[in-house]
Formats: C-alpha cells, sequence, structure tokens
C-alpha cells in the first residue's frame, strides 16, 4: 500500500490525564480534537498503565476516531518505550507486562525488567526515542521485535531539536527500523499547558518556582493537525506518513475481549441451569415449606427462562457460593439493589425480600433486549467482609479474581490543596482556602478566599483559583472500589492489567465500574454495610444476657411500639432513618407497617423530592387531597404509593405503560438515570417519553413533572427492590432500640466507626432512654463495651477501653488478662503486671479510667508521672508523696474528658453555663412552643448537612444536655454568617419555630459564639 492510499496522520504517542499528574486533557477531549483535525487514529499511551483507556476507546467510538490500545512502559535499566496491541494476544502480553511491572512494588510505582519486555514482544508495535541510540540492549529490542519496532522523531521547535532528531535517525539506520514523526503529546490544545505545569509540580512535590528543568520550555506537546505536522516535519513527510501505516497494523480493540464465567460452581453430572434448578428448587422448600405460593413459581419460571436464554446460570451460583462461603462462617449477609426483584435471588438465600409479598419488576435486574449480565449487591458485617475477599483469592485465585479499581478524582478541596502548594502558598494558606471551600458546591471564588484570610488579587491565589477550577474532576489517584469483584474462567491478567492495592493481600484490575461494564466483565459487589456487624453484635449481647436467641428471620413482626418509636422520630442509631431529613419526614408520615418504612427510606431522595412528588404523597396519606391517576394504565403501577411514583421501578413500568417504551427502552431509561452518566444520554429519552405520554393523554403539566423526577433520579433515587432490602435492617435496628436498647447502643459503640452518629450523641441519646451508663474503669472494663448488671434491675451499660483516644486494643487485652488473676493493687501494678508503658497508662488516668486508684485524674496521672523506669525497679511503687493536688472542676474534668474519650458522661457543656444564659430555652421544652414563635436555644452542633437537592439550604443539628434540634440556615442567613456557622462548634441560635406535623425545627436568623470562658470550640474537642 502506498503512503497516498493511507489517510495523512496518526499520533502514536499521547498522554492523557491517566498518566497521573502528567498529561493535562482528559481521554475524551483528546479524541474530540483529534477527531475535530481529522487525524486518522490516537494512540493512547498512558505511563504503565491504561487505566484511562476505556473512555477513550468508547469515545473514539461514537466520533469514528480508531483508538489504538497502548501504554508505556517503565523499564529497569533502559529508556522507556511505548507499546500499541496489535491483536488479542498482543493485548494480552502488554496487560502481563503492565502486570510484572507493578507486581511486587509500592503502589503508584512500576518497573519493568528488559527480559520480561523481549519474553512478551509478540502481537505488540514498539516505539522507542533517541536515548536509545546508545543502550546495548537496543539490538536485542529490534531482534525481538522485528519489524514492529519503529524510532520516534520528536520536534519541540526546541534549538535542541536537530541534535535529537538526528540521533533519532542514527538509531534507525543503525537498527534498519523506519522512523515515524510524534508529537508526545500531553494536552489536547496548548492552552493547557499552565495546568500541565502545575501536574508536573504536583508529581514531583516542588513548586513552580524551584521546579526548573522538569517543566516543559514552551506549550508545544499539544495535539496537532495532519497539517501542522506535515509542517513540522516538511523535510520528512515520510515520517508522518508512516504513523498511518502504524495504525493500520494496529487492528485491536477491546470489544473483542472476551469473558467467561468461573466453572467451579457446577458439579460433576451437571450443567449450570440443570444445578441452579437444583439449588432454587431447594431453596423454595426452606423458604415456604408449607409449597410455594402460584405467583413466585410462575415468576421463576419466567426467571429460569431468562437466565438460561442469557447464559447467565453460572453468574448466580457464583454470588450463592459467595453467600454460602459467609453462611458457613457465620457472618451475616444480605443481597441488595435491583437483585431483590429476582425470586430466583430470594430463593438462592441471596436476597432477603420475599417476592411473593411484594411487586417486582424483573426487568429491572434482566433485560433480554439489553442482554447484558445482572448486577447483584451483597452487604457483609463491615468488620469481617475481608474474610470474605479473602475466601473469594484464596477458592480462584489471584490470578483470577480482582478487585475494581475506582479513580479518586480532584474535587474543590483536594484541587485548592494540590494547586496552592504547586503556586508556592503556605500549608496554612492552602488550609484555611479548602476549609472555606464547601464540600461538592463548586470551586473557591474570590469572595470566600477573602474571607479565608487570603488575598484574591494577589497574582499566586488568583491563579490557585484559575487552575483550582480546571483541574476538577480529573484523576487525583486511585483506589479501591467498595467491594467491586471481577472473577473470571480464564487468566484476568492478560485481560486487563493487574496490579497490588496498598491494602496488604488485595489486589485490583486497572479498570473502574464502568469501564468494567463497558467491555463485558461481570463484577459482583461484595460490600461492607455496619449495620449487620452491630445487628449481630446486638443478638450476640442478648444472648449472653439472658435474651431470646433472635436473628433476622425470627424478630416479631410489626411490632406497634417500634412504629410508635419511629413516628416520634425516635431514630438515633437506626438505619438509614437517622439523618436529620429522615428524622424529620417520619412523624409526617407516621408508618404502621412494613411497607411504610419502604416509602419512607425512597421518599426522602432527590427523586421524588425534585419531582415535586413528597408533598401530593404526603397529602394524600393523611386524605387532604384525592388519589388520581393521569391515564387508568397507571392504577396498578401507583397504587401502592397513592397514585404518586415514588420508585425507579414505578418510573420504567410508566414508561412502558403510557411511554410506549419497550421493556429494553425502559432499562436503557433507568441507566441513563445514574448521577455518573452524562444528562446527553438522558435528554433525547426523557423528551421521547413526555411525547409519547402526551399522545396518551397524558397532561403535559403531569409529564412534566414526571420528567422532572427522571432528572431527581439521575442524582439519586431508589428502586423499590433496594429500598424493601434496606427497610428489613431497619425494621430490626428499630426493634433492637427499642426493646433492647442498652445491648443495642452497646453494639453500635462497638461496631464503630460506622453511621451517621457519634460514641458521644449515642451514648447521650440512650441515656435519655434511662439506660445507666457507666464510665470506662481499668479495674471493670474491657476492650469492648459491655453490659453489667444495673442498679435498677435493667442492664447498665459500661464503656470499654477502646472509648479512649490512641488506646490500643493489645494493651486492653492485656489488662483484661491480668485483671482476671487478681484485682490491680495501684498504679504501679497494674503497669507491671499488664505490661503498659507510661504513655498508655498516662492514657488511661486522663480519660479517668483509674480513679478507683486514686481520688481523682490528676492524682492518679501524678502517680504515673512518678513512677521508675528500668527493669530493676519495675513495678516498685515509688515512695508516698503528700503534695496536696486540688481536685479537678467540672468543667477542667469535662474539657479532659473530650480530650481522652470524646465524650462526658458528668456534664455538657451547655449544661455547665445553663444558668447564665438568659432567656435561653432547653431543647426539650421546643414542643410546648407554638409554630412561627421566637425561640433562642444554645448546643454543639453535631452534624452540618448541605444537600444538593435543598437549593443552597444548610441543615443543623444541635446538642444540648437535653436533646438535639433541627436548625434549618437559608442561604442569605449562610452567607451572612458564614464563618460563625461553619467555623464555631458551640453556638446560641435565635430563630423561629417551624412546626410540620410533629417535626420541629428551628428557622435560623441569628448565630452567636456560646460564651462557655475556658472552653474551646475547636470540633476535635467537642465532636
Amino acid at each position: 500500500m502506498s503512503y497516498a492510499e493511507l489517510p495523512s496522520y496518526a499520533e502514536l504517542h499521547c498522554q492523557s490525564a491517566f498518566s497521573f499528574h502528567e498529561g493535562a486533557s482528559m481521554p475524551t477531549e483528546l479524541v474530540e480534537q483529534a477527531a475535530e483535525m481529522g487525524l486518522s487514529a490516537l494512540g493512547i499511551c498512558d505511563q504503565d498503565g491504561v487505566y484511562g483507556l476505556v473512555r477513550a476507546w468508547k469515545a473514539g467510538q461514537q466520533r469514528g476516531l480508531q483508538v489504538l490500545h497502548g501504554a508505556g512502559l517503565t523499564l529497569e535499566g533502559a529508556p522507556d518505550v511505548v507499546l500499541h496491541a496489535m491483536d488479542s494476544a498482543g493485548w494480552g502480553n502488554l496487560c502481563e507486562l503492565l502486570t510484572r511491572g507493578r507486581e511486587g512494588r509500592p503502589k503508584n510505582d512500576a518497573l519493568l525488567p528488559l527480559a520480561d519486555l523481549l519474553e512478551c514482544a509478540p502481537g505488540l508495535v514498539a516505539l522507542v526515542g533517541a536515548d536509545w541510540g546508545g543502550h546495548p540492549a537496543a539490538g536485542d529490542l529490534a531482534d525481538a521485535f522485528g519489524d514492529r519496532l519503529y524510532v520516534e522523531a520528536f520536534r519541540q521547535r526546541l534549538p535542541t531539536d536537530g541534535a535529537r532528531v538526528a540521533a533519532a535517525e542514527a538509531l534507525a539506520l543503525r537498527l534498519g527500523r523506519p522512523l515515524v514523526a510524534v508529537g508526545r503529546v500531553l494536552t489536547h490544545t496548548p492552552t493547557r499547558q499552565p495546568l500541565q505545569d502545575v501536574q508536573r509540580c504536583i508529581q514531583h512535590h516542588c513548586t513552580l518556582e524551584t521546579a526548573g528543568r522538569l517543566l516543559e520550555p514552551n506549550a508545544e506537546r499539544h495535539l496537532r493537525s495532519p497539517q501542522s505536522m506535515l509542517e513540522l516535519f516538511s523535510d520528512h513527510p515520510d515520517w508522518v506518513h508512516r504513523t498511518a501505516e502504524v495504525a493500520a497494523r494496529c487492528t485491536f480493540d477491546l470489544g473483542q475481549l472476551t469473558y467467561r464465567y468461573p466453572r467451579e460452581v457446577v458439579p460433576n453430572g451437571h450443567d449450570p441451569m440443570s444445578w441452579l434448578a437444583v439449588l432454587v428448587d431447594r431453596g423454595c422448600k426452606e423458604r415456604w415449606p408449607d409449597g410455594t405460593p402460584s405467583k413466585v413459581q410462575a415468576q421463576i419460571r419466567h426467571e429460569m427462562a431468562l437466565i438460561d436464554e442469557l447464559g447467565f446460570a453460572t453468574y448466580f451460583l457464583t454470588v450463592q457460593d459467595i453467600v454460602a462461603m459467609a453462611r458457613e462462617r457465620d457472618i451475616l449477609c444480605q443481597g441488595r439493589g435491583s437483585a431483590a426483584n429476582s425470586a430466583v435471588c430470594y430463593a438462592l438465600g441471596i436476597t432477603a425480600v420475599d417476592p411473593s409479598r411484594s411487586n417486582m419488576l424483573f426487568e429491572r435486574f434482566i433485560s433480554r433486549e439489553r442482554g447484558e449480565p445482572p448486577d447483584i449487591d451483597v452487604d457483609f458485617e463491615h468488620e469481617r467482609r475481608e474474610e470474605i475477599i479473602q475466601a473469594i483469592y484464596e477458592k480462584y485465585g489471584r490470578h483470577r479474581a480482582a478487585l475494581v479499581n475506582e479513580v479518586i478524582s480532584y474535587r474543590p478541596r483536594s484541587a485548592v490543596r494540590d494547586v496552592g502548594k504547586a503556586f508556592g502558598l503556605s500549608l496554612e494558606q492552602v488550609g484555611r482556602m479548602a476549609k472555606a471551600t464547601d464540600r461538592g458546591r463548586g470551586s473557591l471564588n474570590q469572595k470566600q478566599a477573602q474571607e479565608a484570610g487570603v488575598d484574591p488579587s494577589n497574582p499566586r491565589v488568583f491563579a490557585t483559583l484559575e487552575r483550582s477550577r480546571e483541574i476538577q474532576g480529573f484523576p487525583r489517584h486511585t483506589s479501591i472500589h467498595v467491594g467491586g469483584f471481577v472473577i473470571a474462567a480464564e487468566n484476568l491478567r492478560t485481560r486487563c492489567p493487574v496490579e497490588p492495592a496498598s491494602m496488604k493481600d488485595r489486589t485490583v484490575i486497572q479498570w473502574d465500574k464502568d469501564d468494567v461494564d463497558a467491555v463485558g466483565f461481570i463484577k459482583v459487589d461484595v460490600l461492607a454495610l455496619g449495620m449487620l456487624t452491630a445487628i449481630r453484635k446486638c443478638f450476640d449481647l442478648i444472648r449472653k444476657t439472658g435474651g431470646p436467641d433472635l436473628h433476622l428471620a425470627n424478630i416479631p413482626p410489626e411490632d406497634p411500639a417500634v412504629y410508635r418509636m419511629l413516628c416520634k422520630a425516635d431514630t438515633v442509631g437506626i438505619f438509614q432513618v437517622e439523618s436529620r431529613a429522615q428524622m424529620s419526614m417520619l412523624p409526617r408520615l407516621k408508618p404502621t407497617c412494613f411497607y411504610d418504612l419502604v416509602i419512607e427510606i425512597s421518599i426522602v431522595r432527590p427523586g421524588p423530592i425534585q419531582g415535586g412528588m413528597v408533598h401530593p404523597y404526603l397529602n394524600r396519606r393523611a386524605g387532604k387531597e384525592p388519589v388520581v391517576y393521569a391515564h387508568p394504565a397507571l392504577k396498578p403501577i401507583l397504587e401502592r404509593t397513592l397514585g404518586v411514583p415514588i420508585f425507579q421501578e414505578q418510573v420504567m413500568e410508566m414508561a412502558m405503560a403510557v411511554g410506549d417504551f419497550t421493556p429494553g427502552q425502559a432499562d436503557a431509561l433507568r441507566r441513563a438515570m445514574g448521577a455518573w452518566r452524562k444528562r446527553g444520554g438522558l435528554d433525547p429519552l426523557i423528551q421521547q417519553l413526555v411525547a409519547n405520554m402526551k399522545n396518551k393523554g397524558i397532561d403535559q403539566a403531569y409529564a412534566g413533572q414526571i420528567a422532572q423526577q427522571i432528572m431527581g433520579f439521575g442524582e439519586y433515587g431508589f428502586p423499590e427492590s433496594h429500598a424493601a432490602s434496606f427497610a428489613l435492617l431497619v425494621y430490626v435496628s428499630a426493634y433492637l432500640k427499642c426493646h433492647h436498647p442498652a445491648a443495642f447502643a452497646c453494639a453500635l459503640l462497638n461496631s464503630q466507626p460506622m453511621g451517621f452518629y457519634t460514641p458521644a450523641l449515642l451514648v447521650a441519646d440512650v441515656r435519655r432512654h434511662g439506660v445507666e451508663v457507666r464510665g470506662v474503669c481499668a479495674a471493670t472494663s474491657a476492650w469492648d463495651c459491655t453490659l453489667e448488671a444495673g442498679s435498677q434491675g435493667e442492664w447498665a451499660l459500661r464503656l470499654g477501653l477502646r472509648q479512649i483516644q490512641g488506646f490500643g486494643e493489645e494493651a486492653a487485652r492485656r489488662i483484661e488478662a491480668a485483671r482476671g488473676e487478681a484485682a490491680f493493687a495501684g498504679v504501679a501494678d497494674l503497669g507491671h503486671r499488664a505490661g503498659l508503658n507510661k504513655g498508655e497508662l498516662r492514657k488511661l488516668s486522663r480519660a479517668g479510667a483509674l480513679k478507683m486508684l486514686g481520688r481523682c485524674r490528676r492524682e492518679t496521672l501524678w502517680q504515673v508521672e512518678g513512677l521508675w523506669n528500668g527493669p530493676l525497679l519495675d513495678g516498685v511503687e515509688p515512695p508516698q508523696d503528700d503534695a496536696h493536688l486540688p481536685v479537678p472542676t467540672a468543667l477542667e474534668n469535662l474539657q479532659e474528658d473530650y480530650r481522652a474519650t470524646g465524650l462526658c458522661l458528668d456534664a455538657h457543656p451547655v449544661g455547665l453555663v445553663r444558668e447564665h444564659l438568659q432567656g435561653v430555652l432547653p431543647i426539650d421544652q421546643l414542643g410546648t412552643q407554638a409554630e412561627g414563635a421566637r425561640v433562642r436555644i444554645a448546643g454543639m452542633v453535631t452534624c452540618r448537612q448541605r444537600p444538593h437537592t435543598a437549593s443552597g439550604v444548610l441543615f443543623m443539628t444541635l446538642e444540648d444536655e437535653t436533646g438535639m434540634a433541627n436548625i434549618v440556615v437559608w442561604p442569605k442567613v449562610y452567607e451572612r454568617q458564614r464563618r460563625m456557622v461553619r467555623g464555631e462548634n458551640l453556638l446560641v441560635v435565635t430563630g423561629k419555630i417551624q412546626r410540620q406535623e410533629e417535626a420541629i425545627s428551628i428557622l435560623a436568623w441569628q448565630f452567636q459564639r456560646l460564651p462557655v470562658e475556658g472552653i474551646t470550640t475547636k470540633s476535635r474537642d467537642f465532636r
């Protein structure tokens, strides 16, 4: 083929932002620009990884541009080399090389032995630069790659270009290999060069002033059009044209990847479908001992036929196998998400939602038209999930099982921090700027920067603000997905590079969950859920203290006392309904049955809120407005939610019933609603749906309302199946709190960190429920919190040594063991027999855990400091010291308690100054105030939330010694008193009472610092 018959130019050497802190353009930007410029192909070759390749490939498919699949490799003892896959074998070799380069090395580090490169050369095109000219292995490289080796010619409009190109020509002549012209692209446009400079500084931990030659000398490493490249290499146009020849040799793309399920889950004598049928039949007999309901039988037949048709049986068996691993180890687990639409999943024990009691939309889970594998999420106890992860690795091998990668992108705060350092701002300055940036609500503006104490007119500050905005959304580093596992029948490392994670004994593939979906890999989500840990620990505590043997399946259903508690929003610590918004909704919705809980946790979501569905539902539920349906076909879909769509499944069913969507189109609508998707894919579907609804006679206003709700679901909306799975845990945790408050609080404390509330708030809440709470004590406390016989015949909660900040579990276990032998005679005896050092004894003393050995914590701390060091006198009591130490005041004890354990049982900051607060109402008296009444309350800030659906409104929770109150801060008030609202932790709030049914909030208009002399208001002391 002559050069004249080939397209003119393909850029073969291009790094995107996924060459972390090197490239300064996203893969999609590069592909878009290359297509606009008329390039025939674009070679994405990020350094030591293919993290952004799927995005580039997908963008290339949309724009009709060939994307070469490659990477740059860092070699041991040799210059870098760029590789592109020609075929499937070459792609497998590239992935193997990238895997080997990362193997056994620290995270973010890669170094590949040259011998490995020579071994895995088949199927790959290699590009080398002039820096290979003097390397002794250049000949070996030429021998290994043969006519698949090319030499790069690179010009940057610098005086050194001539020498570099001459060296490349000499290398090509020596090896007998042709030259190709490349741009070594880092940006899609020259205007991104300032950001690339910043990226380079972030990479090398330096500033722009000190970077020197680490920075590019100009902005020439950008994408060029064929014409521009021919002008740059006007003396060698054949080098430019030859790039198209190389691109034509690289025919591989990710669409050619194959994936097969593991076969170990199918025993001999069975095929996947026959074994699945056996397990489903067994499960049905266990779930329905008196016979499977006919409705469920029909559903199972429908599902099994579709599973067989689409070849998904082995996937179901794999998930069932993982669940069985947990059950064998007595680990609580429960499937959720769209899988709860499946009767097969329920029969297999994967999910806990009974299909005979719910209305399922199986197409939400599996669609014939979509033809894609399902996505099953399973929650496990968060403290024991690692056991399951390692069991999966052990069974399938690390070459066939790996966790999914997660790319952490720049957000406003991280952008300000990293960019500010590159511009030479001090750590204090970037810290203040980052703190002044609202999480998830856009970049820091000049006014906010000024409020943070920095001058926005300063060139460095101004540039920091500009580049921070530009870098947002760029990849910052990689992490591990919350639980996505890819398990395959074949070697994964020949299909996607696998690398060690920063966490011990974990390996991950280089692609994230969206990339995995795009290439057809099957992912199982092995997720961690703290509430499952707490529930299991609570069950154990109840049994140990002589209570009933409870488990998820035998919790008494529909207990009126549980629903009375929920209606009062008494939900601190209860799964999913403990947030400020949920606590405000509960008294209005007034749940009285399990399905009400399904509604409750679904209605406080952006979908129903933005769709304007919340008030109509509540009004209809309260009988304030009639239940109407915009079309008769909607009644069977919306009857259970009073004519108001609340769940994703209902939107899909409506699209089919009155929007003439097929099940596959309805599922496409659901997928486009994902928050990670671009709105461009959602808009055409919404327009089509609205048009079809109008043709069906649906009122235009109602159709528009449905469109708004769909947009809201795009931010975050629950499928009914997911809500039902979570509602089960809502009810179980509420039952435990209602009937076993001490055990439930103890379990929550022993499961930290988890949930919405800190240990201090959990302790305060359980004390308000009449449970006696006893402090940390070296004479009685174990590592975990425990239950002790209380003074009134009820169980008392003893705080564990885990509550002491910085105190280790190993030291606590030694205290337990020594105490089991004999009581401690003194501080020295405790330290000696438990093997504690002075630092550990200090922590115990400051937490008040040594009070049984002295009058007060000052006295025991004095004894600790007086202990002799060294083995000769170890354990010997020091001489008695008659120094008189003043007993700490209540305020001093409170301060020390918060520093040591984060909570105080003896006092509350507001309680200490209550008598000095004029006109300040205790929070527990807010219920006596009329709607609109002006009130002042004081308290400690326990929570600040500013959800996107609230149009800039900030919600706060304030706690005093009597209870908690919800505070609403309108945007104008927030901006006027931003520093006070954000920066102070002890506040006096003035506002007016706002009532919605029994839910009470304070609409705030003024904030003042609580005048507590001597008490610091920094969050670390009181949060």
